[in-house]
């Protein structure tokens, strides 16, 4: 039985992590490794595959979010940490679940009708069906509490409906329904290049985020070249998105409130507030890209560390599997 609150997140190994992974998941992943929480992170390859993926890549991009969430502070001593498909328990749950969640659930899902705008028809069953997936990933773990950008709170509820569905033919012992966790401040990291997008580890335009690998140069760069609005005061409003967004990266780098640094720059004009928000980010990255450096080269231990999370990932996730099959017949 357990005794502490069971956290669960999940990364998909696409793209580049960037600043906006950093201050919307993986800065905050290190207040649950205390004595209160069960900390469970994985890299959830399968929900990568839904849309097809170069083998090659793949694999390396599995091994670098495992980096990433190591040089972001993740101790495999506190926490969990493995690849999603190395638990075969995820894919069966998910088909089980399945069979309880509607299509008409499905296809309201947000994100399936911005991925493919109009090209409904050439998408797979996968990426329509991964809200189910990503439901399994919770419910397998008797997750208490799940860490969650704004993007991801359609994905959560239908991910308790499913659970308080399921506890009304079932019994209130089938699943746990889990709560969410939206850390405010930050949570949303928009683009660089366009304001009204959320910044995207996919996008084609490089200028539009800073990938936690960046060098000092590129960073530089990247944010003289980041889009400010009309007039030169530096304010904090969302009727300036472009500075609303850079004072939001500011303030998270620094650790100081956004009131404290619009005061210090006023009067000083947009160059010189974006010359030291580029400076803070080139500091707050430093030592993340440290531990990156000795992590690339150290591969046996990025695959210690992943086989030793499967293995204490494994009971966890076959006592709720076992419970749910016989809850339902198939025991």
């Amino acid at each position: 039985m357990k005794t502490k609150k069971r956290i669960f997140s999940g990364i998909q190994p696409t793209g580049s992590l960037h600043i906006g992974n950093y201050i919307g998941a993986l800065k905050n992943f290190t207040d649950y490794q205390t004595e209160e929480y069960e900390p469970i992170f994985s890299i959830v390859d399968l929900h990568a595959i839904t849309i097809p993926k170069d083998p090659n890549e793949l694999e390396n991009n599995i091994i670098e979010i495992t980096k990433m969430y190591l040089a972001n502070g993740l101790d495999p001593k506190k926490s969990i940490i493995f690849v999603q498909s190395s638990r075969p328990e995820h894919a069966e749950l998910a088909w089980i679940i399945n069979c309880f969640t509607s299509f008409g659930e499905l296809s309201r899902m947000t994100q399936f009708k911005e991925k493919t705008g109009k090209s409904k028809d050439l998408a797979t069953a996968g990426l329509f069906n991964y809200p189910v997936l990503m439901a399994a990933d919770i419910l397998l773990y008797d997750t208490d509490i799940v860490p969650v950008g704004d993007d991801q709170k359609q994905h959560l509820e239908l991910t308790r409906n499913i659970a308080q569905r399921m506890n009304n033919k079932f019994g209130k012992d089938t699943f746990i329904v889990p709560k969410e966790d939206i850390r405010k401040n930050g949570s949303r990291i928009m683009s660089l290049t366009n304001p009204e997008e959320k910044m995207a580890k996919s996008a084609t335009n490089i200028n539009s985020f800073i990938a936690l690998r960046d060098d000092a140069d590129t960073i530089r760069k990247k944010i003289k070249k980041a889009v400010t609005d009309s007039g030169k005061e530096i304010v904090y409003s969302p009727k300036k998105p472009a500075l609303y967004n850079l004072l939001t990266i500011y303030s998270s780098f620094s650790g100081e409130t956004i009131s404290d640094v619009v005061d210090r720059y006023q009067g000083r004009g947009y160059a010189e507030f974006k010359q030291d928000l580029a400076e803070i980010i080139i500091q707050g990255l430093a030592p993340i890209q440290a531990r990156l450096d000795d992590l690339d080269n150290d591969p046996r231990y990025i695959t210690k560390v992943l086989a030793e999370g499967s293995q204490k990932a494994a009971p966890l996730a076959d006592a709720t599997l076992s419970r749910i099959k016989n809850k339902i017949g198939l025991g």
